[in-house]
């Protein structure tokens, strides 16, 4: 028998807040809105698939 290892193909983002700067991590894939921690602004809102990122990404973690 051979055994196949599925490669993670879904990745997390590390985004800028627009408002007040703060840097979060957010799932590519996220199924519900992520908002802002410190001031509430939605940074990601949930498309299906992917997400709708409403910020500014500043690095891709695998």
């Amino acid at each position: 028998m051979v055994s196949q290892i599925r490669e993670n193909r879904s990745k997390f983002y590390k985004v800028k807040c627009p408002d007040c700067e703060n840097e979060q991590t957010v799932f590519e894939k996220a199924s519900t809105v992520v908002k802002c921690v410190v001031c509430g602004r939605d940074l990601a809102i949930p498309a299906g698939g992917r997400a709708i990122l409403k910020a500014e990404i500043v690095q891709e973690l695998k």
